[in-house]
């Protein structure tokens, strides 16, 4: 079923549902992204950690599977399985005996290892990374964390020192263990924003209206989440924050306030149909000073910053028939058209400037069987390639701040799910049952 964007009450529907598209493009699969170029993954080892004493079993647990699920989920490493690791649980670089970590079977070139323990109702754990090829000086990372003895807690350290270990051997970009993803979350005919860990775990709501939100954008300061609502005044901007635990105003007119996106500098663009048609409009962070930088016959929404600039924006419009994907200085000038056919429906631009991910469907037309699936298209060169295909209709990517992971929406509603992937496509996993997901900025 094919919705066309001729009235602001289709536009609304067709962000909300998606549609189908198609395209006369040629073709281009080999785009690199650079995930999987350059050198081979870093062979890396989670040792168990060695426990301190009898109280930390449980959360021992905890924190050795979740350092090992983040080094694995990270990109970069070749996580050495359980299965070949030395029986060996050293609690410091002093006990470990190298040579059984850097030969066969483990292979490892890096080891992560420490002490796991409880003091007080506190959580003391010391963690180390050693390079098993360096006899002399093998401590590479020496960390100590202390937190109250939680689950959560646990979880939230071996988030911490994953990302100490992606910082310092990963090329130099911090991890994403510690950010979180922002979705909506329907049940029993509400659709409510919720949060979640990068990787499913935590899930949890954060607002309460009893209504239908859509489309959330949390913050670059992780202070606010920006989203839009269905009501009887129509589709409205509403911004929640997350200091205060409440609502705060956001100045707006028109009955189609939708898709809010926020620059790096905390300014925001949404789409309003406050002058006829729904076009693009910049304002701050409170809907103030709202000005109209796009101006055409067709519906225009979607808006997605350049992080890299905060100068340029890609946005979906309608202006040539069916809804394909642009790009325009922040101003409203230099508009490109960047899709040549099909339908697009949401776009998010990669955290370099690169690169922009998106829900494009090729096959738009009557009898044609098609598929919206996720696409990466090259600024500079306008060279594509698909990264989903079979799993359903996709829609909503939205990049993580490493620039190594795309998250996007399969399929909508009570059955719609989360799912994540490297930007080169591969490594797919559903993580979560949702729908319009947003990565935190960190």
């Amino acid at each position: 079923m094919a919705y066309r964007f001729t009235t602001h009450s289709a536009l609304a529907l067709a962000l909300t549902l998606g549609a189908l598209g198609s395209l006369q493009a040629s073709a281009q699969d080999t785009l690199s992204t650079g995930i999987n170029k350059g050198v081979d993954r870093i062979r890396i080892a989670p040792a168990a950690f060695h426990a301190d004493n009898a109280d930390a079993g449980p959360l021992k647990v905890t924190f050795d599977s979740v350092l090992e699920s983040d080094l694995k989920n990270a990109g970069v490493f070749d996580v050495v399985s359980k299965s070949l690791e030395p029986q060996a649980q050293p609690a410091n670089p002093k006990d470990i005996n190298l040579n059984q970590w850097s030969q066969n079977p483990a292979n490892a070139a890096f080891v992560a290892l420490g002490g796991f323990g409880m003091t007080g109702g506190r959580l003391v754990v010391n963690a180390f990374v050693v390079d098993t090829h360096n006899a002399q000086y093998p401590q590479v990372i020496g960390k100590q964390y202390t937190d109250t003895a939680t689950d959560e807690n646990a979880r939230m350290i071996a988030h911490r020192f994953a990302d100490e270990i992606i910082l310092r051997l990963g090329g130099g970009l911090p991890g994403i263990a510690e950010t979180k993803l922002y979705y909506i979350h329907a049940a029993g005919g509400t659709k409510e924003v919720w949060a979640m860990d990068y990787d499913g775990a935590n899930q949890h709501a954060v607002t309460h209206l009893g209504g239908i939100a859509l489309s959330p954008r949390v913050s670059p300061d992780n202070s606010r989440i920006a989203f839009s609502t269905i009501s009887n005044a129509g589709n409205q901007i509403r911004v929640y924050s997350l200091l205060l635990g409440r609502m705060v105003n956001f100045s707006q007119t028109g009955d189609l306030n939708i898709t809010p996106a926020w620059s790096t500098s905390g300014q925001l663009a949404w789409a309003s149909s406050r002058g006829g048609n729904p076009e693009i409009y910049v304002g701050d962070a409170s809907g103030g000073g709202a000005h109209r930088i796009t101006n055409s016959r067709g519906s225009n929404s979607s808006p997605s910053w350049n992080p890299k600039t905060g100068s340029q924006l890609a946005f979906i419009s309608s202006r040539t028939a069916l809804p394909q994907l642009y790009t325009m200085d922040a101003d409203g000038a230099s508009v490109q058209r960047i899709t040549d056919g099909g339908y697009a429906t949401s776009v998010s631009w990669s955290p370099n400037g690169q690169f922009l991910a998106f829900a494009w469907n090729r096959k738009y037309g009557p009898g044609a069987p098609g598929g919206q699936d996720i696409y990466l298209m090259d600024i500079a060169s306008k060279r594509w390639t698909q990264l989903t295909n079979g799993i359903g209709r996709c829609d909503f990517p939205t990049w993580s701040p490493d620039g190594r992971h795309i998250a996007f929406a399969v399929g909508s509603g009570p059955r719609g799910q989360i799912w994540s992937m490297l930007a080169d496509g591969t490594e797919k996993q559903k993580i979560a049952s949702g729908d319009m997901p947003n990565w935190s900025f960190r």
